[in-house]
């Protein structure tokens, strides 16, 4: 049963960081938070019973954002990784002004780095079809693509893959090789990852591209904004050399996420570290209601 919605604006420095995605692709953020903010405590939400997002209407992911992040807020979080591109191309603007004051960091597409360090002209883009049609993206093509010949492309199939555990099959390396080969017969020298699961596939993509390309994903990048925004609004946990705690909740397969989610991560998730919720019975805020309502009623 879950508890009723925390107030947004009573923001605690020894509240958690929740991240939330999919189902397993935002383990690749999660990893870098964990990395860069031991101290913190993290609560992790894996969408896998609505996964994948990459090809559902922007209104349906937009309310699967919404219920993701009420029920993270319910978990007493003090800030929210959306650790989905497409959620975040579907959704940042809106959950951002619902849930305001807390700080939510959305997903980047990696254009800008690897704009910036092309040599051949040419960089590639694999990301789902939601936020390639996304205005996100679209904005940071525009703003740092200039003079570069961006070829982008779906990653149909990674994420099933991934959810799969096909990662390391010859299906993976095909399903790779034709998602990559018009980027690598441009000359694409920098592959963009944009989608928090593809980085779970980078042994076969490396496979596929050879040495001589770079792989480029915004994992470490997002967790350093997730640093930085804690620090600004003085929410950093003060006492920074403990190991903060950490929790999983999952919406299809506990089982299946204890074992690949150990596996990623080179660390051992028990099944006590994970629990399978509902977000369908997650109360939602509403929209109109300042935080300041809410606390009042």
């Amino acid at each position: 049963m879950l508890q009723l919605l925390k107030d947004v604006d009573k923001l605690s420095n020894n509240a958690p960081i929740g991240v939330f995605d999919s189902g397993l692709g935002g383990l690749t953020v999660w990893r870098e938070v964990r990395r860069a903010l031991p101290a913190e405590s993290l609560v992790y939400l894996g969408d896998g019973k609505n996964c994948p997002y990459g090809s559902r209407p922007r209104e349906e992911v937009r309310r699967l954002a919404d219920e993701a992040v009420a029920f993270l807020v319910a978990q007493g979080c003090k800030l929210v990784v959306v650790a989905c591109n497409t959620a975040t191309a579907a959704a940042i603007d809106f959950l951002r002004e619902k849930y305001a004051p807390m700080p939510i960091v959305g997903m980047e597409p990696a254009v800008k780095p690897a704009c910036l360090a092309t040599r051949s002209g040419v960089v590639g883009v694999l990301a789902t079809e939601r936020s390639l049609d996304g205005e996100l993206f679209r904005r940071t093509a525009a703003r740092y693509g200039d003079g570069v010949d961006l070829v982008t492309a779906p990653g149909r199939g990674f994420v099933e893959l991934v959810e799969n555990d096909l990662e390391a099959t010859p299906e993976a390396e095909a399903t790779v090789r034709a998602a990559v080969a018009e980027m690598l017969e441009h000359g694409a020298d920098q592959i963009v990852l944009g989608c928090t699961h593809y980085p779970m596939l980078a042994a076969a993509i490396r496979k596929v591209v050879g040495p001589e390309v770079h792989i480029v994903d915004s994992a470490a990048t997002t967790a350093e904004v997730v640093k930085r925004r804690l620090a600004d609004k003085g929410l950093a946990h003060p006492q920074a050399g403990r190991t903060g705690r950490i929790r999983f909740f999952i919406t299809d397969d506990p089982q299946r996420f204890t074992r690949t989610g150990s596996l990623f991560l080179n660390m051992t998730i028990t099944d006590s570290d994970v629990r399978l919720v509902d977000l369908e019975n997650v109360p939602l805020p509403d929209a109109a209601e300042t935080p300041t309502q809410r606390k009042s009623s």
